[in-house]
């Protein structure tokens, strides 16, 4: 096992489908039973951080989109705190 986490800085400013694409990677590994206990572990925190940082990007485009509300007219506009 490497002296760097594997849960490294980098994940913060990955983008969504980035995220989603390394997540799916680290399941199907986990899911063949291949990898040494120490990798399986590594690989799993990873996964953690991955699917942690999916659902905090999906919440952001969720209240982004919520945000937005037809106008009279039928325009598109955002919402505004009363």
């Amino acid at each position: 096992m490497s002296a760097t986490s594997p849960v490294g800085p980098e994940i913060a400013t990955m983008s969504f489908e980035d995220a989603l694409s390394e997540l799916e990677r680290i399941v199907r590994g986990l899911e063949g039973g291949q990898q040494k206990l120490e990798d399986a572990i590594a690989a799993y925190e990873r996964g953690a951080a991955l699917r942690a940082h999916c659902e905090a990007k999906l919440a952001e485009a969720d209240a982004r989109v919520q945000a937005i509300v037809a106008n009279a007219d039928g325009s598109l506009g955002l919402k505004t705190e009363s």
